[in-house]
C-alpha cells in the first residue's frame, strides 16, 4: 500500500483562513499516516516506504506545524482578540492546545526517530507510541473543530477583507 498525501489546494495568501484550513488537512493526513504505520508495523521493523512516510510526517510537523502556530498566535489571534470579545475563551484554549501539541509532538518525534534508528519496536513501546500518536491526532481533531467552527467563522464575520488580507500578507513574509 502506497502512502499518498493529497495535493495541497492553493488558497493564496490573501485567504489566511483558507490557508490555515489547508494546513489542517495536511496535519490530519500526516497524523493518519503515523497512526497507520504504527498500527500496521507492530512487532516488525519499518519498510523503506514507511520510513520515508514517517520522516516526511515528522518533518512537516517540525516546520509546518510551527509556522501554523506562529501564524495563528502572532497574526490572527491578536487581531481577533481586539475585534471580538466572544472568542477569548476559545483562543485561550487553542493556545493551550498548541503548547500541548508541541510537547506531545516532541515525545512522538523522539519515539519514531528511535524506532527508525533501532529498526525495532517492542510491544510496550508500540503501545505507548500508538497511544501518544492517537492522543496527538485527537488533540488536533478537537483543535481543528474549534478553530473551524468557532474562531475562523467569527474571524470572517468580524474582520473586514483588508484585515484578513493583512494577516495573509504577514503569513507570506514570515515564510521567506
Amino acid at each position: 500500500m502506497a502512502f499518498q498525501i493529497g495535493a495541497k489546494p492553493d488558497s493564496g495568501f490573501d485567504d489566511p483562513i483558507g490557508m490555515l484550513k489547508d494546513c489542517h488537512r495536511r496535519i490530519e493526513s500526516f497524523l493518519h499516516i503515523l497512526c497507520v504505520v504504527v498500527d500496521r508495523a507492530q512487532g516488525r521493523s519499518l519498510t523503506d516506504e514507511e520510513r520515508v512516510a514517517v520522516q516526511a510526517a515528522l518533518q512537516y510537523f517540525r516546520t509546518g506545524g510551527q509556522r501554523h502556530t506562529a501564524d495563528e498566535e502572532q497574526s490572527l489571534f491578536p487581531r481577533l482578540r481586539k475585534s471580538d470579545a466572544q472568542v477569548f475563551e476559545e483562543i485561550d484554549r487553542l493556545e493551550n492546545d498548541h503548547r500541548e501539541a508541541n510537547d506531545l509532538h516532541g515525545s512522538v518525534e523522539r519515539s519514531y526517530s528511535a524506532w527508525i534508528q533501532s529498526g525495532e519496536l517492542g510491544p510496550e513501546e508500540t503501545r505507548q507510541l500508538f497511544s501518544k500518536t492517537s492522543r496527538l491526532k485527537q488533540l488536533y481533531s478537537d483543535h481543528i473543530h474549534v478553530e473551524e467552527t468557532t474562531v475562523f467563522a467569527r474571524a470572517t464575520q468580524v474582520l473586514d477583507r483588508n484585515a484578513l488580507t493583512a494577516i495573509g500578507t504577514e503569513f507570506r513574509f514570515r515564510r521567506k
